[in-house]
């Protein structure tokens, strides 16, 4: 990592990989559920996309290969048309490097 504390970094991961596992039980809930509160696309799945969005850019993002229904459901949020608008203007970068900031 490159001028970072991979202590903290350490960390972090660890708190995700606890909250993966809340993803992961709810998805894997009542014969598997395509969403974290139901059966329709909520704020629950909404909330963390822009979190995951920069996240899943990042050399970390193999954490989420250990969690097959949170990968799952991030790929179906991927697929949605909303998403890929919204995503389309979210440079992976925050902007930093083409200078447009979102």
């Amino acid at each position: 990592m490159e001028n970072g504390d991979n202590g903290v970094v350490d960390e972090n991961l660890d708190d995700l990989r606890a909250l993966l596992e809340v993803y992961e039980a709810r998805l894997s809930g009542s014969g598997g559920r395509a969403h974290l509160a139901g059966d329709a696309v909520s704020l629950a799945d909404l909330s963390p996309f822009g979190f995951m969005r920069y996240f899943m850019a990042t050399e970390n993002a193999g954490v989420v290969d250990a969690y097959p229904r949170v990968k799952a459901w991030w790929n179906a949020l991927l697929a949605r048309p909303s998403v890929q608008k919204v995503m389309a203007g979210t440079p992976p970068d925050f902007g930093l490097g083409s200078g447009n900031r979102p």
